[in-house]
């Protein structure tokens, strides 16, 4: 009975932090200044998922929390329903350094990867993020809009770093513009 138990906590550990690693050859960013990252992105681009397939004037936003993790607050609006959705979420750095690898949770206990491959570190206006692995991939913006030549360099980075783009969809901004 004991040999059971530990298996499956061992089990459930191993689930729980199973998508909180990087994938490999990817780095992330050395450091993140909490208070410049923090306030409001757009997504200009993405790999489609199941959890955002659908949503177009897709925006996040980041608030420092009192412990020093941060809240999540994703929005898209689904062109289907006519409705805008919203997910709230928690996220803390894996390491104390605070690179630019975090673990970002919008169910319970339950943790994913996200980590920051690319940013503009001096003005943070731009952000190039993955999940676990090669099957995660979003460009943000602090605006709507990008010129081609950033959209470009975004295509051009990702493929570098192994990214299949044949799926990349570019994410509709129509509403949040000014």
């Amino acid at each position: 009975m004991k040999a059971m138990r530990l298996l499956i906590i061992i089990a459930v550990g191993t689930l729980l932090t199973a998508c909180t690693g990087l994938p490999e050859g990817i780095r992330p960013v050395k450091t993140v200044d909490v208070n410049q990252y923090a306030g409001t992105w757009y997504e200009i681009a993405r790999l489609d998922h199941s959890f955002e397939r659908g949503l177009s004037d897709v925006s996040a936003e980041y608030q420092i929390q009192d412990d020093g993790s941060l809240k999540v607050i994703n929005r898209g609006y689904s062109t289907e329903e006519g409705t805008w959705k919203e997910a709230e979420g928690h996220a803390v750095f894996v390491d104390e350094n605070r690179t630019g690898h975090l673990k970002v949770s919008f169910f319970g206990p339950f943790y994913a990867s996200y980590v920051i491959f690319r940013l503009d570190s001096e003005d943070y206006q731009y952000a190039f993020i993955t999940g676990f692995d090669r099957d995660y991939l979003w460009f943000l913006s602090r605006t709507p809009t990008v010129t081609d030549k950033a959209l470009d360099d975004f295509r051009a980075v990702a493929e570098a770093e192994g990214f299949n783009l044949d799926e990349l969809i570019i994410v509709d901004q129509s509403r949040n513009r000014p």
